[in-house]
């Protein structure tokens, strides 16, 4: 994997997800390790932070999260029971093949599968583990064949019930965006053949169930993925906003926006200034005879220096318009440190050059869409709903291709989405919750009757019927309902238990 970490703030909205397991630092009510014996087999004495549910039927259930805890209930949730598993690493998704086969994955590449309906599991080995990357999504396809997915880019999918792994993760090549931010071994390790990962971090993944094919994944950066073949084969989607702006036109060797363009590139501004999950691209593009008069290969700096003046000037119409700086992006900025790169790969400087010519001097200021995504969910092959941080909630109705923005209330994150009959349900951080009866256009409070919840609800599951669902989340919360969604028990943990 790569040999360079690199800290960043991407890398904080990735531990969005790991910052709650260790929920003790900033939340009352928080656990004390325990080691010691625990009570009766299968009770519950502790009750552990739980992140993910899977209801493969309308009696079984089965929640993973803290300390490698697992719970299952055998009875539509009626008791639940702690099943034995062999880690203490926290667990951030499960999925049922059936009532009695599915796995568990976590933190440091941990993988557990269980026979048992969640009574027992055993661990599997994979080569995430001695990479040490986090997994934060499993999907069963069926009692032998799963995806696994994770921080960098990891991929993994089993076809023999986990006895081994295959690596599809995604990778870097000299052509990918990411290279020129690699540290320079990892350059080299790109250059003769190695792999090396792209950093990003894949949340959730879930495919319907046979005979259909299709397989959705997500995660940070806006990051989704279909496939039409069981994961054989991934297609990135398209997020699909409201906010455009036309290519801004330079003259020959000027490096100023003129001032007709200024006023469309306020309002382009302005449109997304409270936007925090996009980001701006700034791409400059240089005539023919710009690029013929002041690119020479020998020497490209005056090239550089124009390019350069003018993602300037449009940086500072944004900046005063209210986009801060550190949500620009300039993936095509030029590349001043080019002799480092040429020894190594001698057409370097020709890509860079020929990727700027254009027919006319122009910079394309566009939306950079960059949610951080939790879940994914299909109620068939066209229809789906992403949420995510920042109350994002996306709708996608051509098969996941494509997603457009769906508006809510609130800020905070939707950690969890599905869907009943006539309902659409998501959870999220301190309590929140929201409902949609129109397919997700649109969202509401629940009713009165719903639970006063003050903590994370982290994920929530329904049985193929959708009618049985659970609700899962802080210090062993499990709610329940029987009918689609529309009313809730709280579960667990028991009256006399609740903080």
């Amino acid at each position: 994997m790569n040999s360079a970490r690199r800290c960043s703030s991407r890398q904080f909205m990735r531990g969005v997800v790991l910052v709650l397991s260790t929920t003790c630092i900033a939340l009352s009510g928080c656990h004390v390790l325990d080691y010691g014996p625990r009570y009766a087999e299968g009770e519950i004495d502790i009750f552990d932070d739980l992140f993910a549910i899977s209801v493969p039927d309308e009696e079984h259930a089965v929640a993973v999260g803290y300390q490698g805890a697992a719970y299952w209930t055998s009875d539509a949730g009626e008791t639940w029971h702690k099943g034995s598993t062999p880690t203490i690493r926290l667990l951030y998704a499960v999925s049922m093949a059936d009532s009695q086969h599915g796995w568990a994955v976590g933190q440091l590449g941990t993988i557990v599968r269980t026979d048992d309906g969640g009574k027992t599991w055993t661990e599997q080995p994979n080569l995430k583990v001695g990479e040490g990357s986090h997994l934060f999504g499993v999907h069963a396809l069926d009692a032998n064949t799963a995806w696994a997915v994770g921080e960098w880019g990891t991929r993994i999918l089993t076809e023999d019930g986990g006895e081994t792994w295959v690596d599809h993760s995604l990778g870097v090549d000299p052509l990918h965006p990411m290279f020129v931010w690699l540290s320079e071994r990892d350059q080299d390790r790109v250059r003769g053949g190695e792999k090396v990962y792209e950093d990003v971090g894949l949340n959730n993944i879930t495919c319907l169930a046979s005979p259909s094919t299709k397989c959705w994944l997500i995660g940070e950066f806006g990051y989704i993925f279909w496939s039409d073949d069981r994961g054989a084969n991934w297609t990135r989607a398209d997020i699909v906003g409201d906010v455009h702006l036309e290519p801004l036109i330079f003259g020959y060797n000027e490096i100023d926006v003129r001032e007709e363009y200024i006023p469309d590139l306020r309002r382009f501004a302005e449109a997304i200034a409270d936007e925090t999950h996009v980001n701006v691209r700034v791409d400059p593009f240089a005539s023919a005879r710009e690029v013929a008069a002041f690119g020479n290969e020998e020497d490209p700096i005056e090239l550089f220096d124009l390019l350069s003046a003018r993602i300037q000037d449009v940086r500072s119409i944004l900046d005063d318009a209210g986009v801060a700086t550190d949500r620009l992006r300039m993936p095509n900025k030029p590349p001043w440190d080019f002799e480092d790169f040429v020894d190594d790969d001698p057409g370097f400087l020709t890509r860079y050059l020929d990727s700027r010519r254009a027919d006319r001097p122009t910079v394309e200021v566009s939306v950079i869409q960059n949610p951080y995504l939790f879940t994914v969910r299909f109620s068939n092959e066209r229809n789906g709903l992403i949420s995510g941080l920042g109350g994002v909630i996306l709708r996608s109705q051509d098969g996941g291709r494509t997603w457009r923005y769906q508006v809510t209330d609130r800020k905070q994150a939707f950690f969890s989405i599905a869907e009943t009959s006539d309902r659409v349900i998501a959870v999220g951080e301190k309590g929140l919750i929201r409902m949609s009866k129109d397919g997700g256009e649109s969202w509401t409070e629940p009713s009165s009757s719903f639970p006063r919840i003050f903590t994370f609800m982290r994920d929530l599951g329904f049985d193929r019927h959708r009618k049985i669902g659970f609700i899962v989340g802080q210090e062993g919360m499990v709610l329940r309902t029987r009918d689609g969604g529309a009313s809730w028990d709280w579960v667990l943990p028991p009256q006399s238990r609740r903080s």
